[in-house]
This record gives structure tokens, sequence and C-alpha cells, in this order.
């Protein structure tokens, strides 16, 4: 959602990366939609949830910076109502009853921007319902991949991370001086399984850290760090015969008085 190098790729995202909408249903659930209100769901990617939303009825439309992903949802879901824009400093041209949000506020660094803009689009009594990367995210892989960078090719892997991972206090702290009443949060572990037996960290990789960490390097030399990482980061990850990503996820509820 925010301006930065992360390319996405559609189909990579739906055929390899499906757990992400998956996992996101519970978070539906807890939006608790309502037939006839307005509802944006902000960093929709291909719009699965968007879809599952506009099944209780509610009007719902999906945004999102990537227009490539936007395509794919248009594709997937005619009749529902999808547009490209910025998490960071966008507009609506009417109140929104609720923003909804799934795995995608960790993508941007301007998170004050961002909870403004979502402020700005609620109508009083509205909610904001969202779940994202939490502090200690996948820590086991970024510790794994900056350690191949840094010893086997001198790059600092720090600047180069283009997450947002913040603890329950900031974040809760961030909502609550923009006006927000925060009336539920919580940050957990969820070890999340990725498909495709020894090649889903690989995959996972490629989705997701290919266009940060690995951008300045050619095709042999990514093969070669996702293979060294792997080996890193195997004794943890990786158990009967399937990678497991070490995800510690942030889910709040906020509502605008």
């Amino acid at each position: 959602m925010a301006e930065s190098k992360q390319v996405w790729q559609p189909g990579l995202y739906d055929d390899k990366l499906g757990f992400v909408s998956e996992y996101g249903k519970d978070v539906v659930e807890l939006l608790q939609a309502r037939t006839g209100e307005r509802i944006l769901d902000l960093g929709c990617g291909t719009g699965d949830l968007t879809y599952e939303i506009s099944k209780t009825g509610a009007e719902v439309f999906g945004m999102d910076l990537s227009a490539p992903m936007i395509e794919q949802a248009r594709q997937k879901y005619p009749s529902l109502d999808f547009r490209v824009d910025n998490a960071e400093s966008f507009e609506l041209d009417f109140p929104a009853d609720a923003v909804f949000s799934n795995a995608a506020l960790h993508w941007i660094k301007d998170a004050q921007g961002a909870a403004a803009s979502v402020w700005n689009a609620l109508k009083p009594g509205g909610r904001f319902v969202a779940e994202f990367g939490g502090k200690g995210n996948v820590d086991v892989i970024i510790r794994s991949l900056s350690a191949v960078l840094e010893k086997d090719y001198g790059v600092a892997a720090g600047p180069l991370n283009p997450w947002y991972f913040p603890s329950l206090a900031e974040y809760s702290a961030l909502l609550e001086e923009l006006g927000f009443r925060v009336i539920y949060a919580a940050h957990f572990d969820r070890p999340t399984k990725l498909g495709e037996g020894e090649d889903g960290l690989s995959h996972w990789l490629k989705g997701f850290a290919e266009d940060s960490f690995l951008a300045s390097f050619d095709e042999a030399e990514k093969l070669a760090i996702l293979q060294k990482t792997a080996g890193l980061a195997r004794s943890e990850l990786f158990k009967e015969g399937c990678w497991f990503a070490d995800y510690v996820r942030l889910r709040v509820v906020a509502v605008k008085p």
C-alpha cells in the first residue's frame, strides 16, 4: 500500500500465498459487517476478503496501491468496486461505517498517515478493524536472511527492510492520539504453515522480500541467498516436511467517537 519497491505478482499471491486470505476470514468475523453498511477493505490484494465481506450484504469496496492486484480483483469479482489508491493519504467521497484491513498495514511505513486517513474516512461511531504483523513478526526469517546478506555479501539488511511491525502499546497509542477508542487489541504468535514442501520458504521470500532485500542481486545470487537463508532457518522453522513462517500478529478494533 505504501510507496515502495514491492512489485506484487497476483498469480504468485493467489497460487502460493493463499493462506493470507484464509487466515483473514477470522478478522472478517471480528468485523461483524451488517447489511447496508459502507465498508472499505484497505489493502485488499486480489479481493478475496472483499468478497467475503460482501456476502453479509454490506456495500464494500476494495483499495490497494498495486494496480496488478486490483486488476486481478476486478477480474475475479466483477460485481464489486475496486480502486487503486495509497493507504497513507487516501480520501473517500462518502463516510464509511467501517474500515477493514488484513495483512496490509505492516507494508506502510507512514503508520501515522495511514491511521489519520482511516480516521478521516470513518463516520462518527465508525469502527476500524485490522490485523497485521506485530513486533517480532517473521523474526527468524529476517534474522536468517540478514545474516546471509551481511556475512556473505557485505550488505546491511536493516535499511532494506520494508516492514513496520509495532508493539501493541505502540500502535494502540498511535490510534488513541488521533482520538480513537481502542476497544480490543491482541498481540499473539501464529506459526503459519507454508505450502510447497521444501520450496515453501523460497516462495514466501520471492513473494514478500525479493523486491526489497534482494532487489540488487542477479538471479543466480538470489537463488544462492534463498538456499543459504533456508539453511539457517531450517532448524527453527522446518517441521514434519513443511516450512512454518514465524508469524506474530497484531489485531485491533478501534472506534471513532
